[in-house]
């Protein structure tokens, strides 16, 4: 009985947060991380917020499961290199705006078509597809179909 209402007072604190405006949320995030806000939107703050509330409930992600995505982490080549990035970027810089709609490098998109399956990696001067770059999502389509696709049609980011 005693978990049902405890489990309640979660459910109702998260459908607080959607009604919440961003005020109201950056000061949530003040008393529930005990630090500034990023300069986030509302989508971003409510799902941090709803994570930070599971988490002061039911727990955090234990030590050892922890420990296990850092070694995993530390074997994984693309994890290494985005890494090596940021220690290269200043600290306390805010990250400069990206054009709309580009994927953030280090993006993986899988199509399978036709039998295959095509992994392109996003890379901060292009697209990398077979150890290849490319200028534009399209430009890929194009070289697995060997016919003109628009490339976010094609690798499923934007509807026909």
């Amino acid at each position: 009985m005693a978990t049902d209402k405890n489990r309640n007072s979660v459910l109702r604190q998260l459908a607080a947060l959607q009604e919440m405006n961003e005020n109201e949320l950056r000061e949530k995030w003040r008393d529930l991380y005990g630090s500034e806000p990023p300069q986030y939107r509302k989508p971003f703050l409510v799902k941090r917020l709803s994570f930070r509330v599971q988490e002061l409930f039911y727990g955090g992600i234990s030590d050892g499961v922890q420990e296990a995505l850092a070694k995993i982490a530390s074997n994984d080549s693309l994890v290494n290199c985005l890494q090596s990035n940021a220690e290269k970027k200043q600290v306390g810089r805010r990250r400069s705006r990206v054009k709309t709609g580009v994927p953030v490098s280090g993006t993986r998109f899988i199509r399978e078509w036709n039998g295959g399956r095509y992994e392109v990696v996003v890379r901060d001067d292009g697209f990398e597809y077979n150890d290849r770059m490319f200028r534009s999502l399209s430009a890929v389509a194009t070289e697995i179909t060997g016919t003109r696709w628009n490339g976010k049609v094609f690798f499923g980011l934007k509807r026909r």
